[in-house]
Parts: structure tokens; C-alpha cells; sequence
């Protein structure tokens, strides 16, 4: 590199994001006006356009401040722009960003071995990266295929995957057969076949359904897209019981619940139970794109050989620095201490707001109804009054904040929700 080349580096280094970006001095409504010729409408239009954040808060491009109780859909865990954080993915990407996977890194290695500490896996269980909870719910189902029963002459014996009603897991064309709202599905069919749905938490349908024909069953703890609702007691037992009678996988998606959001690294680690498959992501890598398939023993991790499942940029450098970078902060601020102690004041305290029916959730996975079809016009409202929610239904709100939500934060929310509900319920 010669002299010029050196100094015109040296600039770029120095040029600011505004001049990149131009991310000051323009309207809301000015961007979302770009936004709509600029970009396909699979999102429909932004609700906001963001511009900073700062743990748990955000502002828009008009200099509105928010409280950000959704965290990207439970992804941010540390909220925005962690120091610790930032300066990790800093530090990694101006050391080794990229290599391909005929390369490994420490980053990658250390990782893996972190989570499967953290997931309690037996000896022989490895780990497979990608970038988003779809792809590694779609290497969960490649997973599944493989465990087919097939004898020597290769007719599989089992065919059929098993996943509930109301399950959400991912878009892509294997996690979408997983996924049972129709809306997502009917465009796309035909999806890859086998799939069946069972009732929400129906232990007696669930034993009727897998048989020696299933190659796998999908069960997600607490079913966030569908309003957070948690499994029954009892429920993941009776699963790890049917399917190891049958010769089936128990694959766990984890992308929503884990990496503290319950207050625990897993939600289904009190359960008493090892399936055989974990899928991660959202959390994982505190606002970075990272995804992870655990599969839990020799037996399993056997199931998928060299050359039959592959990803470009899973578990790069960059997104494994990140996602250690996040497990490492979560255990040292006692992260896990402030889920459980701020979810439960408000969980404690939305019950006993007028006009919310019922509750649910565990640590800061929140999901509430309301005695009218108003949730939509809630999100509105909070936006006006400065916070972002979700609604997954017509009368439920979801929260899913970062875990390091103050409770004095927690408060300012209860303290104006009574009059965001009212405006929504006026505006109807």
C-alpha cells in the first residue's frame, strides 16, 4: 500500500456515520418516505425510524426518547450499545472478521464449549452456528430428517415431525412448515411435508400422536408469537417420555426463551429433563445476529455427517466474540438476579391494572390480555406516551425487554399504562 492509499484509509477511519448515513437532520417522515420506495413491504410500514439507543432507551429520528420494552423481540438482552459489548465486537472485527468455515477460530471453539456448559450437555454433544433462529431452526429439522429409521434398504420409517398448535418457528421454507398460522403458511405451500400440528398442551394428544412413524417433535416452552403461553406443568416430561419411547427427537426452540429471558439460561432447565436438540438465537448474541443448534449426546450429534449442512457466515469471529462477550456480562452484573426480581413486579402489578384479564410469562417474557380488542391501538399509544410494545393478538400485549430493565423503568410503564389502555379503548 503506498502513501496515498495509506491517507485515503486514514480518512475513511475518520469519516463519522452522519456523513456515511446522513443519520441527522432529517425527518421521520422523510425517511419512511425512502423507506417505502427503497425497501420490499414484508415488514409493512416502520412504526418508528430509530436512530440511537442507550441501554433501555431509544430515540427516533425526531428526537423522541422511548423506553424499549420489546428489545428487538427479546434480542437485545443488554439493551442498546452495552459498553462491554461494543467494544468486544470492536476489538474482534479489527483483529478477524470473516473466515470461511474450512477455518475455525478461538472465538467459535470457546463459544461452543461455553454453551454446552450452560446447556448441561451429556458428553458427545456439539454445536452448530448460524445467523437467526429460522436457520437454526431449519438445521433442527435436517436433524430430524435423519433420524428416519431408515434400514438398509434407506426406506424411512419414520416421515412425520411433530409441532403444536399456535407454534411460531421461523419463516423459512422448513421452519415455516413448523409454523401453524396459516397466514404465513398458505402463500408458500406446498412446504416440506410430514409436518403435523396437535393441539396447545393436550399430554393426551400429544401421546396419541408420536408413534414409532415420528421422527421428531417441536415444542418451544412458552409459545411467544402466540402470546406467550407457557406449556403445562408436566408437559415437556410427558414429551421426553413419548418420544423416547418411540425413537423420536425432542427438539427444544429456545430462540425466544433462552439466554436469560426466563430469568434462567433455559426455560425448560428446571424440567427435569435432556432432549435432544436446543435451538438458540434473539439473545444470544445481545443485538448481534447469531444462532445456535445444541445437539445433546453422541448418539444425536452423530446424525448430521460432514457435507450435509453448511451455513457462509454462522459462527464467524465477529458474532461469536459478541455472543461470549454477552454470556460473560450476563453472568457478571447478576443479569439473571434482575429478571427474575423486575419480572416478577410486573407481572405482580399488570394483574391488578383494571381492564387486564389474565397474565403470563416467566422472568421478563411477559405476555397480557385485555377485556377489550384494543392491543394494537395500545402499541399506539405507548409509542405516543414514549413506549414500545407488542401486541401478537387483538387484546394481548407482549413484553420482552432487555434484562437489565430497572425496576424504577418497569414503574414508569405501570404508572402510565392505566391512561395508554383508556386512549386506546377512546379511540376504537
Amino acid at each position: 500500500m503506498n502513501q496515498n492509499q495509506k491517507a485515503t484509509v486514514a480518512e475513511l477511519a475518520e469519516t463519522p456515520l452522519t456523513e456515511l448515513v446522513e443519520t441527522s437532520g432529517h425527518a421521520g417522515s422523510e425517511w419512511l418516505a425512502r423507506y417505502s420506495t427503497s425497501l420490499m413491504g414484508v415488514f409493512g410500514t416502520p412504526q418508528r425510524v430509530l436512530v440511537r439507543g442507550a441501554g433501555c432507551l431509544v430515540w427516533d429520528a425526531d428526537g423522541k426518547e422511548y423506553l424499549d420494552l420489546l428489545g428487538g423481540i427479546a434480542v437485545n438482552a443488554l439493551g442498546h450499545a452495552h459498553p462491554f459489548v461494543t467494544s468486544v465486537i470492536a476489538s474482534q472485527l479489527a483483529t478477524l472478521g470473516h473466515v470461511s468455515n474450512f477455518f475455525t477460530s478461538p472465538t467459535q471453539i470457546a463459544l461452543a464449549e461455553k454453551l454446552l456448559v450452560l446447556a448441561h450437555a451429556p458428553a458427545g454433544s456439539k454445536v452448530f452456528f448460524t445467523n437467526s433462529g429460522t436457520e437454526a431452526n431449519e438445521a433442527a429439522f435436517k436433524l430430524a430428517r435423519r433420524n428416519s429409521g431408515a434400514a438398509a434398504s434407506g426406506t424411512p420409517t419414520r416421515t412425520k415431525i411433530v409441532a403444536l398448535e399456535g407454534a411460531f418457528h421461523g419463516r423459512t421454507m422448513g421452519a415455516l412448515a413448523l409454523t401453524a398460522k396459516e397466514a404465513y403458511r398458505t402463500p408458500f405451500e406446498p412446504l416440506p411435508g410430514g409436518v403435523v400440528h396437535i393441539p396447545f398442551g393436550d399430554i393426551a394428544a400429544l401421546e396419541a400422536a408420536v408413534d414409532e412413524t415420528v421422527a421428531a417433535v417441536f415444542l418451544e416452552p412458552i409459545q411467544g408469537e402466540a402470546g406467550v403461553r407457557p406449556l403445562p406443568p408436566g408437559y415437556l416430561q410427558a414429551a421426553r417420555d413419548a418420544t423416547t419411547k418411540a425413537g423420536a427427537l425432542l427438539i427444544l426452540d429456545e430462540v425466544q426463551t433462552g439466554i436469560g429471558r426466563t430469568g434462567k439460561w433455559l426455560a425448560s432447565e428446571d424440567a427435569g429433563i435432556v432432549p435432544d436438540a436446543i435451538t438458540l438465537a434473539k439473545g444470544l448474541g445481545g443485538g448481534f445476529p447469531i444462532g445456535a443448534l445444541i445437539t445433546m449426546g453422541g448418539q444425536t450429534s452423530s446424525l448430521l455427517s460432514a457435507g450435509q449442512h453448511g451455513t457462509t457466515f454462522g459462527g464467524n469471529p465477529v458474532a461469536t466474540a459478541a455472543a461470549l462477550a454477552t454470556l460473560h456480562a450476563i453472568e457478571n452484573q447478576q443479569v439473571l438476579d434482575n429478571v427474575r426480581l423486575v419480572g416478577e413486579h410486573l407481572r405482580s402489578a399488570l394483574a391488578a391494572v383494571p381492564g387486564v384479564t389474565e397474565v403470563r410469562g416467566e422472568g421478563l417474557l411477559i405476555g397480557f390480555d385485555l377485556d377489550a380488542d384494543v392491543a394494537p391501538a395500545v402499541v399506539q399509544a405507548g409509542l405516543d406516551a414514549g413506549f414500545i410494545v407488542n401486541s401478537p393478538g387483538p387484546r394481548t400485549i407482549r413484553l420482552a425487554p432487555p434484562l437489565v430493565l430497572t425496576t424504577a423503568q418497569a414503574d414508569s410503564f405501570l404508572a402510565a399504562f392505566p391512561a395508554i389502555l383508556q386512549k386506546a379503548k377512546d379511540a376504537q
